[in-house]
């Protein structure tokens, strides 16, 4: 049976992008078009994916506010649901909803964002908050305990002498060389 998972990571998008050390290093135009945006946008929903793991169910909200386009509807990368605001509604409108909602089922909540406002609002009852560039800090250290665990474990050789104790060891010795 699968393992229920019973924490909610909530990620402000376009405010991690712009304020987190990890990815306003890439610069990207206005309009947020550009294939360097984009990059920093997958890179942050892997961030997210390998973040949350198994631990955290997880949503990234980007801002669809001023696209006509935009319906809300999300999608699933890795068992991270990414949904963009629908046309005429903010990301933080969302965000807060959702932080609401969680709070009113008692599921603990982290919100991912640099947005005092909303920091302000969600925070309490079981919503915590977190920086982007502490995020960017968290996902950097993730990612340096992962590589870490990667080493390659070199298996010591082990010999009868490391097994036997110094004095009898060096009884044996002492015989075989012929000086016992």
């Amino acid at each position: 049976m699968a393992r229920k998972r019973n924490k909610l990571l909530i990620v402000d998008g376009y405010n991690v992008l712009r304020s987190g050390e990890r990815y306003k290093t890439t610069a990207f135009g206005p309009d947020y078009t550009d294939d360097t945006f984009n990059t920093a946008r997958e890179r942050l929903i892997n961030d997210v994916v390998n973040f949350a793991g198994r631990d955290w169910r997880a949503i990234i909200v980007f801002d669809g506010a001023k696209n006509e386009f935009s319906t809300g509807e999300t999608q699933t990368i890795g068992g991270v649901r990414i949904m963009f605001s629908p046309a005429g509604q903010s990301a933080d409108k969302v965000i807060e909803k959702l932080a609401h909602d969680a709070r009113e089922r008692m599921v603990e909540t982290l919100v991912v964002t640099s947005d005092a406002t909303i920091q302000d609002t969600v925070f309490g009852g079981g919503v915590d908050r977190m920086s982007a560039n502490g995020f960017s800090y968290e996902v950097g250290e993730y990612y340096d305990q992962a590589r870490l665990d990667e080493s390659p474990k070199v298996a010591e050789k082990r010999t009868l002498g490391d097994r036997i104790p110094a004095d009898t060891l060096a009884k044996l010795k002492a015989m075989r060389d012929g000086k016992l």
